[in-house]
């Protein structure tokens, strides 16, 4: 990927500003590593472990009313695995101490995703082909609609359901 070497910079810098993380990783939303900097932490197994996360996470904001994934937050005994969007075809994972302020890893890892899903972004446009004739559009344009990979399914209710959150209960119809 054209943007690797961007990325991976910018997961250094991350983990200068936040001295507490033990990790870091940008991955596709399928499980696939686009950069990482995961000293002892097979970075192949946890990209494809937090694409498996959050395919839960996907389904935990669409069942409950709470709208797009924006992050997720693990902690163990020995700290925290964090995962933050990264634009819409990738996301960020860090590994953090027990000790880490985790305001300052909110604030830090939201940045960080941000600029990570810009990165990946702008190497996507400049990897796009140059622009073809009116009757070679539609193939093409055919084509890399189906390469672009879906990280939501859109379907309709099979019937009126209510949702209910600590503010307010909504009826679907």
């Amino acid at each position: 990927m054209a943007a690797e070497v961007e990325v991976l910079d910018e997961l250094h810098r991350l983990r200068s500003r936040v001295p507490q993380l033990t990790g870091a990783l940008a991955a596709s939303v399928d499980g696939l590593v686009l950069a990482q900097d995961t000293p002892g932490v097979d970075p192949d197994s946890l990209a494809a472990l937090t694409a498996a996360a959050l395919g839960v996470a996907l389904r935990v904001t669409d069942a409950t009313g709470q709208g797009d994934f924006r992050e997720l937050l693990v902690r163990g005994v020995h700290g925290y695995v964090a995962t933050y969007a990264a634009g819409g075809t990738a996301v960020l994972t860090l590994l953090a101490q027990d000790r880490v302020n985790v305001g300052r890893l909110h604030l830090e890892g939201r940045r960080a995703g941000t600029r990570i899903g810009e990165l990946i972004e702008a190497a996507a446009a400049r990897a796009e082909p140059a622009p073809q004739t009116p009757a070679a559009k539609a193939p093409a344009k055919a084509a890399a609609k189906s390469a672009t990979p879906r990280t939501r399914t859109a379907r309709a209710p099979a019937k009126p359901r209510t949702t209910t959150n600590a503010r307010t209960t909504t009826t679907e119809s």
